[in-house]
């Protein structure tokens, strides 16, 4: 049983190692099929003939494809995601450097959306159909019909220009207290659409585990309304929700780049957008190879939590 148990999580790493390489092969293959040629986009269209193919040869562009593709294996497995044309540096140390913003911003939005979403679920599903049901459904679908790059704006006029409670952009000059300060509106902005999707998702499972056999046997046992919905109901209903909450981390890394640039938080995203209108290629693979392994790795990390969690599964 033991050896069973451990063989869950390890089928799971090795399912997703194609995975991982569909994913760096989908990121080698950006840069090639750019249209046009990336090294004059990257030089432009006054560049000269002598340049383009001394730029060329320096990002081994005359090589044959196969021998590009092994050759960003054997850099990535070395560390080595080649050098920023733009900004004069690896693009290792540059996406290492943004990295924890986007993580931070990530991780307290998601932590943010859990904390509203569960409580307003629960509450929802008990007390169906009442008007407490009817408010946090219309609250949720507002929720899910305000995008975060009409909802940053909002924010940001009400809590800093109206109330100046909050600052507007940036992440502060180091301190924790002034970095929390400046990564709340950012994280409420993406924390906001993640909290009605799983508002509806908690509601529904809580109604589905409320209405199961074990719960009318809590009760005629005499365990009191609070024991069953929160020591029995809600323990089983976040199973199928911690599935959710794990996909939806890559809804959050995705809209972390309108929000990053909305507020001028030096994450990732923003370091993408950057790239792309400077056409640094090399920095671009760089910063999606990022996003996406980091995805990979956050549903590799929820599959092995759910089977660790529903006994079911393993």
């Amino acid at each position: 049983m033991r050896a069973r148990q451990l063989w869950v999580p390890l089928r799971r790493v090795v399912v997703t190692l194609p995975v991982i390489w569909v994913v760096v092969s989908v990121v080698f293959l950006l840069i090639h099929i750019v249209p046009g040629d990336p090294i004059v986009q990257m030089l432009g269209e006054g560049a000269t003939a002598t340049d383009v193919s001394a730029l060329r040869h320096a990002y081994h562009f005359d090589d044959p494809l196969h021998v590009q593709y092994l050759n960003y294996w054997g850099g990535l497995l070395h560390g080595d995601l080649g050098q920023s044309l733009r900004l004069h540096d690896s693009v290792l140390h540059l996406v290492l450097q943004r990295y924890p913003y986007t993580l931070a911003l990530t991780l307290a939005a998601l932590l943010m959306g859990v904390l509203v979403a569960v409580p307003a679920g629960v509450w929802s599903a008990v007390h169906r159909g009442l008007w407490q049901d009817k408010v946090l459904g219309v609250v949720s679908l507002g929720g899910l019909s305000f995008p975060n790059f009409a909802l940053g704006p909002i924010l940001v006029l009400v809590f800093s220009i109206w109330l100046g409670w909050l600052p507007v952009s940036g992440a502060g000059t180091g301190e924790v207290g002034e970095f929390l300060l400046h990564l709340l509106l950012p994280a409420l902005t993406l924390a906001l659409g993640l909290a009605a999707i799983l508002t509806r998702m908690v509601r529904a499972a809580m109604l589905e585990e409320l209405g199961q056999d074990y719960i009318r046997t809590a009760r005629a046992k005499g365990l009191t309304e609070r024991q069953v919905v929160y020591g029995h109901a809600l323990r089983n209903a976040l199973i199928p929700v911690l599935t959710v909450i794990g996909l939806q981390f890559g809804s959050l890394l995705a809209g972390a780049i309108v929000t990053e640039t909305i507020f001028s938080w030096p994450g990732i995203g923003r370091l993408t957008l950057s790239a792309i209108s400077n056409r640094d290629y090399a920095l671009v693979q760089g910063c999606i190879l990022a996003v996406g392994l980091t995805y990979v790795g956050v549903n590799l990390l929820t599959d092995v939590a759910y089977a660790v969690v529903n006994p079911r599964m393993r």
